[in-house]
């Protein structure tokens, strides 16, 4: 939606003080010009219309018409002020469902103040964003303090308003009137962040205080300080602490679901943890503890040349992320590290859920260091392989024939074998990817193989739509 410098200020409008501007007539001149129409400052009493009713007056008019032409381009600013925040506020940097609730917080609070300012609607008629909300309790239960919360609310409104102030600069208004617009959206903007502050505030500290009562608060610290890599714990100390065994092979998980209408997901999540440590015979009892509402971080005691069967949550919404059997205190940390870094791939990947992987998976590892800039990810991938980066069934089936041909040492015969395919169906599918790509693989053949593994783990998140 645009705007013109020139604003209508006819019979009826008015400025910002509440008053009104009457148009009136000066006599016909004696040359028979038409009358000239000039204006004056009168107060008079308030006569509404739609226009007064939904804007107000020119000021707020106009200060609708920036923020609804920003609306439309709501993504973009949503995008730019979280990677402030990501850049900004260090503790913002969790795992990506963190992150995508962060997004979606973003988004809520930039579209609920831009709907205000919109409508003319009073700040203390505005809705808190469930987004914003929930983001608030996951951050509590993540011990991040209310005063980053509070601190990335301030960052947030100092970005949107730079962006609203480059929208205002480049309209055609005149200066004195684009001052009184930017001091409108200023005042709404303001009144909108000390008020939506104290709601999540509140949301916080109650979150923080309830969790703080349902948990093993030391059992939890005791784990944080050994994946710090505090190298001067108390090993038996801590594994009497936590009725785990430190010195043993581990292999961890991470447990997370959606939210359920029983709210009993942690407990699902425990459970899971528990059924498949007696399912492959842990001699000890498996540690789980909570990481938020809806994830959950385990570890399970194993012995150094156990086998590892794979682990079934079909039918279910819970999702298991799998790290490699590791031995000693080193390896309860790195097979954990792991796990968190399949996680990133799987939730990055937008599949179902109730899916298991683990990081014992051809190149799964490298595809999560690989993957920590999608966006860029997404460019560098359609580079390589050019059409061949595209989301189609037929692309699908051809990369996927050449990432095996490939890890096979280009041999039609192993990859045959593996695919279950004929070894002519395999020639022809490795030719056909090749020419969807338009040029030869031999002298950049790791650039190619390490595109088409990002393709296999994240799937759409870097191809061409």
């Amino acid at each position: 939606m645009g705007f013109s410098g020139t604003l209508d200020v006819g019979r009826g409008k008015e400025n910002r003080s509440g008053q009104r501007y009457e148009p009136y007539e000066s006599k016909t001149t004696s040359s028979g010009h038409q009358p000239a129409v000039h204006l004056c400052s009168v107060k008079t009493s308030k006569v509404p219309n739609v226009d007064e009713q939904t804007a107000g007056g020119p000021v707020a008019q106009s200060a609708a018409a920036v923020v609804s032409r920003l609306a439309d381009r709501l993504d973009e600013v949503t995008a730019r002020t979280q990677a402030v925040l990501m850049d900004e506020v260090s503790d913002l940097r969790g795992d990506a469902q963190l992150v995508q609730l962060m997004r979606d917080n973003v988004a809520a609070n930039i579209d609920t103040v831009f709907s205000a300012i919109r409508h003319g609607i009073p700040v203390e008629h505005v809705e808190a964003p469930t987004a914003a909300l929930e983001y608030a309790r996951r951050l509590a239960q993540r011990d991040i303090a209310a005063n980053t919360l509070v601190r990335a609310y301030r960052i947030g409104h100092q970005e949107v308003l730079k962006i609203l102030l480059e929208e205002i600069r480049t309209s055609d208004l005149d200066a004195q009137h684009r001052l009184d617009v930017f001091d409108e959206i200023l005042t709404v903007t303001f009144r909108y962040i000390d008020w939506i502050s104290q709601q999540v505030l509140t949301v916080h500290q109650d979150e923080h205080g309830r969790w703080q009562q349902s948990r093993n608060h030391l059992r939890v610290a005791e784990i944080r300080a050994v994946l710090a890599g505090d190298d001067d714990i108390d090993i038996d100390a801590v594994s009497t602490v936590l009725r785990y065994p430190l010195r043993c092979n581990h292999l961890a998980l991470v447990l997370w679901c959606e939210e359920s209408a029983d709210h009993d997901e942690l407990t699902t999540l425990e459970r899971h943890v528990r059924d498949y440590a007696t399912a492959v015979g842990a001699r000890d009892r498996a540690l789980f503890v909570s990481a938020d509402r809806l994830t959950g971080w385990a570890w399970i005691p194993l012995e150094n040349d156990h086998f590892v069967p794979p682990l079934d949550t079909s039918g279910t919404l819970v999702n298991i992320a799998a790290g490699q059997l590791l031995p000693g205190v080193d390896g309860f940390r790195r097979s954990h590290r792991q796990a968190q870094l399949v996680r990133a791939v799987m939730t990055a990947a937008e599949n179902a859920p109730g899916r298991v992987v683990g990081a014992g998976e051809p190149g799964l590892l490298l595809a999560g260091l690989a993957g920590g800039n999608l966006d860029e990810a997404r460019v560098w991938v359609r580079e390589v392989l050019g059409p061949l980066a595209t989301v189609d069934d037929r692309d699908e089936r051809l990369r996927d024939t050449l990432r095996v041909f490939l890890r096979a040492g280009s041999s039609f015969t192993a990859a045959a074998g593996e695919l279950h395919l004929h070894f002519n169906s395999v020639k022809y599918r490795v030719a056909r990817a090749i020419e969807r790509r338009g040029r030869p693989i031999a002298d950049d053949v790791l650039d190619v193989e390490v595109a088409l593994l990002l393709c296999h783990w994240y799937g759409n998140a870097v191809l061409a739509r």
